[in-house]
């Protein structure tokens, strides 16, 4: 199987530091981002496979076992189990299997590998678990208010998520019999989905749609593997405020007085209540901007800007002398 080097991709050394990939990193995704390059899909293709690279080797954990496995080192854990049960040790060759930790050059044999331990034939193709038994992804829907967007929070969930059958590998699923649990292919014994109470934390500034990984929480496969949780945000819609991206709009009342003459009024916002600054002649609906009180920029130190609609609120019960003064302001003005 072709295997890509993503030491090569990032351009760094097998030993390379943290350091040192991060660096690469930053480099190649500047120059390879959609937004630098509109439209040229070689740039896009290349971007994802940078950032595909920069997980892995990134991550300690998974460097190491992409180092002895390269870019199937998410099955580092069924390789391993596989080589114990041929007796050997991985690039031993031991229990009479062929194989061989990753080179640059690629893998021994692993579709052999396989077909001696468990008795399971990879057709020469890209493997996806043992037996059949891949772990599942999941995808869980949680509402979020603005105020949580804002400032990240944690929540605890209590869910069900179905496991694939152990007795099989994760051919089937479990479903309750009448007298015990059974898998729907095999007929194994199985057992059935439980509530799981997990804690979460919801990063400030998620947008509406975004995915939140929580990593090993996600439905169970065949032989112990479990995919990953992805929390799929819904915002739930604020009265106060409009969000845009990572700018939010809100409408503010502003005295007619202030918008003839100039003033300051207040205008509340997600990190507080700020004074805003009211010039001459502002006409109704003109729209004032506050540098960096909006959302913050998800992954980022960043914030979107405020903008304050103006909503001029004209006087109410008036008194004689005001009635009178306006009186005085209308013959001024010309108006009939």
């Amino acid at each position: 199987m072709p295997q890509k080097d993503y030491y090569k991709i990032l351009g760094v050394s097998r030993t390379a530091t943290e350091k040192e990939i991060k660096q690469a990193y930053r480099q190649l995704a500047r120059k390879y981002h959609p937004d630098v390059n509109p439209g040229d899909k070689t740039a896009e293709a290349r971007f994802k496979e940078i950032n595909m690279a920069n997980e892995v080797i990134s991550d300690p954990v998974k460097r190491k076992k992409y180092d002895s496995y390269g870019d199937q080192w998410q099955y580092a854990d069924q390789f391993a189990e596989a080589q114990q049960r041929a007796g050997g040790r991985p690039g031993s060759g031991g229990g009479g299997t062929r194989y061989s930790t990753f080179t640059n050059e690629g893998f021994g044999d692993l579709g052999d590998l396989f077909k001696n331990v468990y008795g399971f034939d990879t057709g020469g193709g890209d493997f996806q678990g043992v037996a059949g038994g891949k772990s599942q992804d999941v995808d869980y829907s949680i509402e979020v208010t603005l105020e949580e967007a804002y400032h990240g929070s944690s929540r605890i969930l209590t869910m069900q998520i179905e496991d694939l059958c152990s007795a099989c590998g994760g051919a089937g699923t479990i479903a309750r019999g009448r007298a015990r649990t059974v898998c729907t292919v095999c007929r194994g014994v199985g057992r059935l989905p439980k509530n799981r109470r997990l804690e979460v934390k919801i990063p400030a500034g998620v947008k509406d749609g975004s995915r939140i990984r929580i990593a090993g929480e996600g439905g169970a496969g065949g032989r112990g593997t479990k995919g990953d949780l992805y929390l799929i945000v819904k915002m739930i819609p604020d009265k106060r405020f409009e969000r845009k991206e990572d700018d939010l709009y809100a409408n503010v009342p502003v005295p007619l007085l202030a918008a003839v003459l100039g003033g300051e009024t207040t205008v509340s916002t997600l990190k507080g209540r700020l004074a805003l600054k009211i010039q001459p002649e502002t006409q109704n609906g003109s729209v004032i901007r506050l540098g960096g009180q909006g959302m913050p920029v998800l992954g980022s130190d960043k914030y979107g800007d405020f903008y304050a609609r103006v909503n001029v609120v004209l006087p109410t019960k008036l008194s004689p002398q005001e009635k009178q003064l306006y009186e005085q302001l209308k013959g001024l003005s010309g108006t009939k």
